[in-house]
């Protein structure tokens, strides 16, 4: 208990000297140093106020349990009610505190940029990357985000070889970052006459925007190249250059961007993708060099790793990761993800207490 109000008080310092940079008039002129101070102001407001509740409670325990000592039934009547009312809030807060001092992800409220690749299973591994985009737009609809294209490559037979589109809403990392990995599929394709069941994969990877706070892009390192858009996001621009491709040199890394209205658009969509993929690429490599950090992570986050399967026969997902079985897949393709997602949430949590308490 004294380990929670020492990082409690270490919290409300924090909270009320960032108050005070935020006031004082010549922060106004550094755009960079007031987002980052107001964005750590924003993660340590809830723990604030609720410390400050809590030392309320305290402080009328005692005055409570002082009142108890008068003479007055009266009086003693009226401490006794506020003492039990007061003793049974205490745990209550105590409970949101410990949670709220669980180590948060910072990237936690930030949009995200989805990459879904059809992989094995040739044209049906690309069908099903196009269903897993319609799950991941509707769930988004169901959360008040808005979805924006910023990659498409359709396959001939349906779906996408490659879709990536930006996730723009509060907290959409914190509930879409379990989503990377590779997605398995159980189902008779259309194309099949003899009724057999095909497994086929599609790949997902979810990555935080990067502002140009997180990641500083050298332009020298970058090279731009523009052509002719094609398929059927770049129809309406297909007669002039206007889809873009840029490429980090150093790390080989390629963005491109065709769906946007014009060239500018198309750069300035590769080129947020390019700053999340590399940032993405640093969180990534941070990661594995704490090591103990994937210990409170549910799974990779690597591409490559087989998280959930979907048969549809039996109407059925699994996720691997936490063992867990939903006989609702109609509901799921549907953009119902919310018992997946909070599932996985939960578990985050309890690794992350497990964690703090070793």
């Amino acid at each position: 208990m004294n380990n929670m109000i020492e990082r409690l008080e270490t919290i409300a310092r924090r909270y009320e000297e960032l108050n005070e940079i935020l006031m004082d008039p010549s922060i106004a002129s550094d755009i960079n140093k007031m987002t980052e101070a107001s964005k750590e102001q924003a993660t340590l407001e809830t723990a604030y106020h609720l410390y400050q509740e809590y030392k309320k409670v305290l402080s009328g325990i005692e005055e409570a349990k002082e009142l108890l000592k008068e003479s007055d039934p009266e009086i003693q009547e009226m401490a006794e009610l506020e003492l039990s009312e007061l003793e049974e809030k205490k745990p209550q807060i105590e409970e949101k505190l410990h949670l709220e001092l669980i180590p948060k992800d910072p990237n936690d409220n930030k949009n995200v940029i989805v990459e879904v690749r059809g992989a094995a299973g040739g044209d049906e591994g690309n069908i099903f990357a196009g269903d897993l985009y319609r799950m991941y737009v509707k769930y988004a609809e169901s959360q008040g985000w808005k979805v924006e294209i910023m990659e498409a490559q359709e396959s001939d037979a349906g779906g996408y070889s490659l879709i990536s589109f930006m996730v723009k809403g509060e907290g959409a990392y914190s509930r879409l970052k379990f989503e990377s990995g590779s997605h398995r599929v159980q189902r008779v394709p259309k194309t099949e006459t003899q009724g057999r069941i095909h497994t086929s994969t599609a790949t997902v990877l979810v990555m935080p925007e990067a502002e140009e706070v997180d990641f500083h892009l050298d332009p020298g390192d970058l090279r731009i190249d523009t052509y002719r858009a094609s398929g059927a996001g770049g129809q309406h621009i297909n007669k002039t250059d206007s889809a873009v491709r840029i490429t980090h040199l150093p790390t080989g890394t390629v963005t491109t961007s065709q769906d946007g209205r014009s060239q500018h658009d198309n750069k300035d969509k590769a080129m947020r993708a390019m700053r999340s993929k590399l940032y993405e690429m640093k969180l990534r490599e941070q990661e594995e060099a704490l090591g103990s950090e994937r210990r409170s992570k549910i799974g990779s986050g690597d591409r490559s790793e087989k998280i959930r399967t979907y048969n549809y026969p039996q109407n059925r997902v699994t996720d691997h990761r936490i063992g867990l079985t939903i006989q609702q897949l109609d509901r799921i393709m549907e953009g119902k993800l919310d018992d997946i997602i909070e599932a996985l949430m939960n578990e985050e949590q309890r690794l992350k207490l497990a964690g703090e308490n070793d």
